[in-house]
């Protein structure tokens, strides 16, 4: 069985609680995104706190924000750190620190 969010809500400091339909629930620290891009949206506070599940069981802000940019925002930030942790050696294996998992 998918596991899916059930509910959403928002939190202090660009933080979201998630509702997962296995019972078990997360907060998520979205801080890393926040004045990127399309996430300056987040900087009225108000338009952060419009969190919602879309018709597709997607986190989304308005039009325009979903958990798709997110993971897109989230997987260019581990690449850029994989090409600044890699060394001119093709063999040496990047060392990543701090990179989170997309939601």
């Amino acid at each position: 069985m998918l596991i899916r969010p059930t509910a959403v809500e928002a939190r202090a400091g660009y933080r979201i609680r998630l509702r997962y339909s296995d019972g078990t629930s997360e907060e998520v620290d979205l801080s890393d995104l926040a004045g990127r891009g399309v996430f300056t949206a987040w900087n009225d506070r108000g338009f952060f706190e419009t969190v919602h599940l879309s018709a597709g069981g997607a986190i989304a802000w308005g039009e325009d924000i979903d958990s798709s940019v997110i993971d897109y925002e989230r997987a260019e930030s581990v690449q850029c750190h994989r090409n600044l942790a890699t060394s001119g050696n093709q063999d040496d294996k990047p060392e990543i620190a701090n990179i989170r998992p997309p939601l």
